[in-house]
């Protein structure tokens, strides 16, 4: 039994929110002129991929390696893939453009290596966005901090990205790497941390902040995932601190970017769509978390829920895994692309902008 008022909210917090109806306090999302959504880190790489209108995809040309066992002493070496999320998301209104990073890989070194590949300069990325805090969204923050020479760059992330974790899994498991408040400020990381939404890019981006919980199917991690909560571990269902990033492009609708969707990926949209007020959704990009036997389950609802929304585009990657990938193009053969890292798509304002 609880007895203290801060133990009394901060439980009240680990409970999924009704949301009906419009949001109490909209937010007003700027529509923009145009999105491109480069993804710099994914589960997956094909250099055989083709592009197609608004869609650049780099080929094996897009990376060199010095080997002897060639003639010449190089080779090509395409993109690194590796099980981690990152993209990097550029949005234009008029002549003026913004750029924000949303996640940063697992690795040290992929998400910098990728964006060489493909000709990303991080001098233009004006801020950092985590999606949470588990390390396969925050391992490149390394790679980028050396990239910058430590330069200042504002970070956004939700208070609770500092949760310590753990997989607890029968015969095994591991504590996952947590982030350091003081070695991110080192290196001159200049830390935002906000549960609400918050606009960035002069209000043409969204940041979810906590995102509510409506779906009756959505409902989070086993009990393998754990945090720790001062006395011990506890099963760490909702991933509290779990975000998304949300473009309003004109005339189109909205452009989702989720990091691993804990939140579970129809409460994403959901959500995004009750803060703006805009109920088309254009795209929606990430992780939708829907791999492996504990949310295979998922697969089927989440469809089903999708087809009612209706999507111009979707790109599932990282997290989403094989069923759920195939599942998701039979459903929908004509939106759903094959993400793959170094992959460009542009999305511009509608015809009657």
């Amino acid at each position: 039994m609880c007895d203290d008022t801060k133990g009394l909210e901060e439980a009240a917090l680990s409970f999924p929110r009704q949301a009906p109806g419009p949001a109490v306090d909209p937010v007003h999302l700027e529509p923009v002129d145009e999105v491109t959504v480069t993804v710099l880190v994914d589960n997956f790489y094909d250099a055989l991929a083709e592009g197609g209108p608004g869609l650049v995809r780099p080929g094996f040309g897009a990376g060199v390696a010095y080997s002897g066992q060639f003639e010449g002493g190089r080779t090509h070496v395409g993109l690194v893939a590796e099980h981690g999320f990152s993209a990097l998301v550029s949005v234009r209104r008029g002549s003026e453009r913004s750029t924000i990073l949303f996640d940063t890989g697992l690795s040290p070194d992929a998400m910098v290596t990728n964006a060489g590949r493909v000709g990303v300069e991080f001098e233009d990325v004006q801020a950092v966005v985590l999606s949470h805090g588990h390390f396969d969204h925050a391992g490149g923050l390394e790679g980028l901090a050396r990239r910058r020479g430590r330069k200042p760059m504002p970070m956004v992330i939700h208070p609770l990205v500092w949760t310590r974790r753990r997989l607890a899994v029968p015969g095994g498991g591991f504590e996952m790497p947590t982030l350091s408040r003081k070695a991110l400020q080192g290196e001159g990381f200049e830390i935002v941390e906000r549960r609400f939404p918050s606009l960035l890019a002069e209000a043409g981006i969204l940041i979810t902040g906590e995102v509510d919980r409506t779906t009756e199917f959505e409902r989070g991690m086993p009990p393998a995932h754990q945090h720790w909560v001062g006395t011990g571990w506890e099963h760490d269902p909702l991933v509290l601190d779990d975000q998304a990033l949300v473009v309003n492009v004109r005339d189109r609708g909205l452009v989702v970017v989720t990091g691993c969707g804990h939140a579970g990926v129809v409460n994403i949209v959901r959500h995004a769509m009750r803060l703006t007020g805009e109920r088309r959704l254009f795209g929606l990009f990430g992780g939708f978390h829907l791999g492996g036997k504990a949310f295979e389950p998922n697969i089927a609802p989440t469809v089903e829920s999708l087809a009612e929304i209706g999507a111009g585009l979707l790109v599932p990657g990282h997290c989403t895994g094989w069923r759920a990938q195939h599942a998701l193009a039979a459903a929908f053969p004509d939106t759903w692309v094959q993400s793959s890292a170094g992959s460009a798509f542009t999305v511009q304002a509608g015809a009657g902008s």
